[in-house]
């Protein structure tokens, strides 16, 4: 098993990934503390006082007093919290979301001393009667979930104090239930309440929490799933995500294989046997598509990015219990073509050029897909879907997912410019990740904030290397033997890799990765991964595809689905490096060449508000 590296011991430097922290962070720290916390005072019999309450700003949305999943952004709230805490040991942040767990302590002992959530009890027992409701268990999990992050992350004992108490009210109203009457409860969307009966098990060894955990064993989801069938088809996919990585947890907590397999089952079902977009997603209008045929689903409500948040945390889970590089493939191209892709996006108009739109996007619910797309962007206060909720999560940190160690030695999952510290055998170890951009200098306006030398590189590489470039250099407070592993990725057209200046020919290859094994004490490696165009079909329809270029998906600025000529196995004959560079940066953007009409071709994180389209019919010129 390899065991994740993050949060306070991995330092990231990419500067897109931290504009996009940065930018979680300000976000966390606008809202109002009462105005969240407002759906749990009123449950708790608080008023908020009359005087400076701002009545008027309350928040809408999903979060209106009047909507039945009110309450539930409060919960991500406090795990975003939580875990940029746990990253940069931000004080501010911290102080914050301790005075809101201070807060959930009051109403919980207004509520008698267990309940401690923005909605009713009787919405339980309504649901348990049959009666429909908007998935209560959804939203209970959301606190739960903020108050274990805030125990886990940002060291908080009162938080688990409260989420205890509280995990022992569903012990008592589950145990008069019918292994029955609990699937039919089941039934009703619980979001990853498994997983928090598990990670509250593996931090207390309460008993009763894993009698919880079987209870919450979703038998009619994950036994066929087991089985080899396709429980799926046309299901809500995150519904059903939060529910593995559930089992996920308890796997971990328990080490019973049953779990185990639910989760490999799972990514079966959901990837390995059912496809999926160039983006990474799989869904639309927040549903499973039928296995390979997806070219019936595109449309305005493509990957929901709950599913993209919460299908990432599942890649994570099964690379390190297998270390197969496909599962770190997969979050790489969600995190660009996701994450990045619907979240925080940011206009750059410049050298006195308007845009007749916003200039910044907060959240796109959903990643359209259809011909002359257009991303919806949600509002700060007045929506708060559920993706509002996967924003602040995803972007809290971004150390996740770059660093593993076991045994042997590390692996180095992700390639972002940042590095990591960690001990070895009782040795201290510092790695350290730079990305070369071949540019020749790093000045990113005509503002010349660095001093620009002549030099070698910038003659050298006149157009776009179409190389990832990686320097990684190996430190240890003594000499250390163990095994490196970098993984190549699925997109690269070929690699070659130096160590210290010396080409290795032929080195270990494993599952996926380079195996670089060594004496380190101070050490330098090259690695240098081609890339270049590449296309990728729709399942069912072939002769229609995505361009990507390495892991990213690229857009094509265009209101309506276009035919495109030219070779389909030779994309290079379709598309031309366009505006290739601006100052010290490579643009990764394209144009068309010997069509009718011509098309620019950016990558789809920098859509804004522009009408684009992701795939294109290809016939023959």
């Amino acid at each position: 098993m390899y065991e994740k590296i993050s949060y306070g011991n991995v330092t990231t430097y990419d500067n897109e990934l931290l504009r996009h922290r940065d930018a979680n962070k300000d976000y966390l720290l606008k809202l109002n503390t009462d105005l969240l916390l407002l759906n749990h005072a009123m449950e708790a019999g608080h008023h908020a006082g009359y005087g400076d309450f701002d009545y008027l700003n309350i928040h809408l949305g999903w979060e209106s007093p009047m909507c039945q999943l009110r309450g539930h952004f409060a919960g991500h709230w406090l795990s975003a919290a939580a875990m940029h805490y746990a990253a940069t040991k931000d004080g501010v942040v911290k102080a914050r979301a301790d005075e809101a767990v201070e807060k959930l302590a009051a109403f919980q002992k207004a509520n008698g001393g267990q309940w401690v959530c923005s909605i009713p009890e009787k919405y339980l027992y309504w649901i348990a009667k049959g009666r429909n409701m908007w998935a209560p268990q959804y939203t209970i999990h959301k606190t739960l979930m903020g108050l274990v992050d805030m125990y886990e992350l940002a060291g908080n004992n009162k938080a688990l104090d409260i989420a205890m108490n509280l995990a022992k009210w569903f012990y008592n109203w589950t145990d008069s239930f019918t292994r029955e009457e609990m699937d039919d409860i089941l039934d009703v969307e619980t979001g990853g309440m498994l997983e928090i009966w598990a990670q509250l098990y593996g931090i207390t060894g309460e008993e009763f929490l894993k009698e919880l955990m079987e209870r919450y064993y979703r038998g009619r989801l994950f036994d066929p799933l087991v089985e080899g069938k396709d429980p799926l088809m046309n299901m809500h996919a995150n519904t059903t995500i939060p529910e593995v990585l559930g089992a996920a947890r308890a796997y971990e907590v328990t080490g019973e294989k049953k779990w185990l397999e639910v989760a490999m089952a799972y990514w079966d079902c959901s990837v390995t046997n059912r496809g999926m977009y160039a983006t990474g997603g799989q869904t639309c209008g927040e549903i499973w598509s039928p296995p390979h045929r997806l070219s019936a689903r595109l449309g305005d409500k493509n990957q929901e990015h709950c599913t993209v948040y919460n299908m990432m945390r599942l890649a994570e889970f099964l690379f390190r219990h297998t270390g197969e590089s496909h599962y770190a493939d997969y979050w790489e191209r969600n995190l660009y073509n996701g994450v990045l892709a619907q979240t925080y996006w940011q206009g750059k108009p410049s050298h006195g050029m308007k845009s007749e739109y916003p200039t910044t996007g907060l959240i796109s619910y959903f990643l359209p897909l259809r011909g002359g797309g257009r991303k919806g962007w949600g509002s700060e206060t007045t929506d708060f879907f559920c993706c509002h909720g996967t924003l602040v999560q995803a972007n809290a940190a971004f150390t996740d997912g770059i660093y593993y160690q076991d045994d042997k030695g590390a692996t180095i999952c992700q390639y972002i410019s940042s590095e990591v510290n960690f001990k070895k055998g009782g040795v201290g170890v510092n790695i350290a990740m730079d990305i070369d951009q071949l540019t020749g200098n790093k000045n990113l306006s005509s503002v010349q904030e660095h001093v620009q030398v002549v030099n070698d590189t910038a003659s050298q590489v006149p157009h776009n290397p179409n190389l990832l470039a990686v320097d990684i250099r190996v430190l240890c407070k003594e000499e250390l033997e163990f095994t490196l592993r970098l993984r190549i990725p699925e997109w690269a057209k070929g690699y070659t890799l130096a160590l210290d200046g010396e080409i290795l020919s032929n080195p270990e290859t494993s599952k996926g990765f380079i195996e670089i094994s060594n004496r380190w004490k101070n050490n330098m490696l090259r690695l240098e991964v081609k890339k270049e165009l590449t296309v990728h079909p729709l399942p069912d329809e072939p002769d229609t595809v995505a361009f990507m270029y390495g892991p990213i998906v690229l857009a094509g600025l265009c209101d309506e689905e276009r035919t495109l000529y030219g070779d389909i196995n030779n994309p290079s004959s379709i598309l031309t490096p366009d505006n290739e560079r601006e100052w010290g940066v490579w643009q990764n953007t394209f144009r068309t060449k010997n069509q009718e009409r011509g098309i620019r071709f950016v990558p789809l994180y920098r859509i804004g508000y522009e009408r684009y389209s992701v795939y294109f019919p290809i016939r023959k010129s």
